[in-house]
């Protein structure tokens, strides 16, 4: 007799810097979305696809909610909308050391219909284990209709959440090739690389300014020649983005070349150029150029 096949969507929710990305590259077991200590890292819902025997699971990262300043932050939050509407079940990740009302906020805005695992973040920050179960304690009093589990996505604590899923993901055929593991194309991958050492080595609002669209990918016999384009809102993040004698970008290239040949395992000759384009995060045209179309 043939065991049953289980397939389909579950969506990572909560607010910037919870752990999603984190979460998600320990549930894939590898380096598969950018993460970083500041917030507002993740822009697109982005699927990381979990390929095993008896089910296929879509995970979907999606950004951080917050409230929109810009229409590039509407664009990201209707990337979270359209995360709502495909859940067979939804994932909330929620920094324990954060307020519960940030989460019960998140929850109010969701208003989910679907099993819901809600994933206490960052135990590890919380030494005191007696102060820890008392705080899972409060969250499952608070939210008895959640599965709560507390976790450390950084320590790739996760081993339980799997379990989980799998007893709220429905029977299905596979929605995606088995080879698969996003939906997205390399390109993208390589501009998010690029967009993760930007936020590595720059600080202030240089990193918040920043798209990155990858204008050519060639890939040769020997090595992958990429050409890309940074682009900024204005002349002083050029400057510092350049650095002095282009000190900075040239560190920027040596640290995503890295990046790019461990993901691609090919080498790599990377070419960055950087432009100036005022308004960029509120124009619909740039905004649509740079891959934000929702």
């Amino acid at each position: 007799m043939n065991e049953k096949f289980q397939s389909g969507f579950v969506n990572i929710f909560g607010a910037p810097n919870a752990g999603k990305s984190t979460l998600l590259n320990a549930l894939l077991g590898e380096h598969f979305v950018i993460t970083s200590s500041k917030v507002q890292t993740t822009r697109h819902r982005i699927l990381g696809i979990l390929n095993e025997p008896h089910y296929q699971i879509i995970f979907s990262d999606t950004p951080g909610i917050i409230a929109p300043k810009y229409k590039l932050h509407e664009k990201m939050m209707r990337q979270v909308k359209s995360a709502l509407e495909d859940a067979d079940v939804a994932i909330l990740v929620h920094d324990i050391t954060q307020p519960l009302d940030e989460i019960e906020a998140i929850g109010d805005y969701l208003r989910l219909n679907v099993p819901t695992i809600l994933l206490l973040n960052k135990i590890d920050l919380i030494k005191d284990k007696k102060q820890l179960a008392e705080d899972v304690k409060l969250y499952k009093e608070k939210f008895p209709h959640w599965q709560v589990l507390p976790v450390s996505a950084l320590k790739k604590n996760i081993s339980d959440v799997l379990p989980v899923i799998l007893k709220y993901l429905p029977e299905g055929f596979p929605y995606y090739p088995e080879d698969s593991m996003s939906d997205r194309p390399v390109r993208f991958f390589v501009s998010e690389l690029i967009r993760e050492q930007i936020y590595n080595l720059y600080h202030e609002e240089i990193p918040y300014h920043t798209a990155v669209i990858i204008q050519a990918f060639e890939e040769k016999p020997t090595l992958n020649v990429i050409k890309a384009e940074i682009i900024v809102t204005r002349e002083t993040q050029k400057i510092i983005l350049i650095g002095k004698g282009g000190s900075m970008i040239k560190q920027l290239g040596i640290n995503s070349r890295k990046a790019i040949e461990e993901f691609l395992q090919a080498k790599v000759h990377l070419e960055l150029f950087v432009k100036v384009r005022p308004k960029w995060r509120d124009n619909e045209n740039h905004l649509r150029e740079y891959g934000y179309n929702s």
